[in-house]
């Protein structure tokens, strides 16, 4: 069997083992992936078995910025225990470094970007062998500006939310209360005029069957759909709601007033959109016990 190099390439995924000995444990089993990840482990080769399976639902977030570029991004552990050492913070900041002096525009790019003669792929690969768990660089954004705009990084809670505002005028104590409030109050959009008539019309639809199930009269659910449309459009747009500092103004209030405006923001949570694995050990002994 042809051994092809995706097929080192995911066994060196699931091994932590180096490219010839994977490519040599496949030409050894023909090409089987399983048998081959026994081989290495006989061989004591194999550093981090079967952990391209686990859930890493774990991890940090972090954002570096240079004059004209910034990068946010989220590397991911199995557990948060892991997400405190030594060497995953290290590799978190050296990833960003990398990242940000490169040519790197997304994800893709970002992992083949190269560290002291290593992808940063196969960095994370390594560092899953030497810490014992699957790490993964899961996003990679690159925000670039011009000159006259400014950048406001926001780290919470050591990395488990991230943000970034770009502004233009204003002064970067402006962007960093709007990265916070992006941390804070998680919108969706920037403006209206950003959100699809496909989801506008789906919510519509949503609201009316809402209000027709709660027995409200057909000569006025129309009225009604259309003031708490209005008011989901306005919760999940940024311009649009009240400003954490101050409540009783917007943040596009708040923004005019120190005679600046918002360009665009991103913000990161660690684990969102992961399904984690929900372990039950109470129900795993009693299935071995009735075996």
């Amino acid at each position: 069997m042809a051994i092809t190099a995706a097929m080192v390439k995911q066994l060196r995924q699931k091994t932590g083992a180096g490219m010839l000995d994977c490519k040599n444990a496949l030409e050894a089993v023909d090409g089987n992936i399983d048998n081959a990840i026994d081989y290495l482990r006989e061989k004591g080769i194999a550093k981090a078995a079967k952990k391209a399976d686990r859930i890493a639902a774990e991890g940090l977030c972090s954002v570096v910025v240079n004059d004209d570029k910034a990068v946010i991004y989220e590397l991911n552990s199995e557990t948060d225990f892991v997400a405190k050492n030594e060497q995953f913070l290290s590799l978190l900041h050296t990833i960003g470094e990398a990242i940000l002096a490169s040519d790197a525009t997304n994800l893709e790019t970002a992992l083949q970007v190269q560290i002291d003669g290593k992808t940063i792929e196969d960095v994370v690969v390594d560092a899953t062998a030497k810490i014992g768990e699957k790490l993964s660089l899961r996003r990679v954004y690159i925000v670039p500006k011009k000159p006259e705009m400014i950048f406001g990084p926001y780290i919470h809670m050591g990395g488990k939310i991230v943000t970034l505002s770009v502004i233009q005028g204003g002064d970067v104590g402006i962007a960093k209360d709007i990265a916070m409030h992006v941390a804070a109050n998680n919108p969706r959009f920037l403006e209206q005029s950003q959100i699809s008539e496909d989801e506008i019309n789906h919510e519509r639809e949503v609201l009316r069957n809402e209000a027709l199930n709660e027995g409200k009269p057909e000569n006025i659910v129309d009225k009604m759909v259309i003031g708490r449309l209005n008011k989901y459009l306005k919760d999940i747009c940024l311009v649009n709601q009240p400003f954490v500092k101050n409540p009783d103004i917007t943040v596009e209030q708040y923004t005019k007033e120190a005679n600046a405006k918002i360009v665009t923001f991103v913000r990161l949570e660690v684990g969102e959109g992961i399904e984690k694995r929900q372990e039950d050990f109470a129900k795993e002994v009693q299935a071995q016990m009735n075996k």
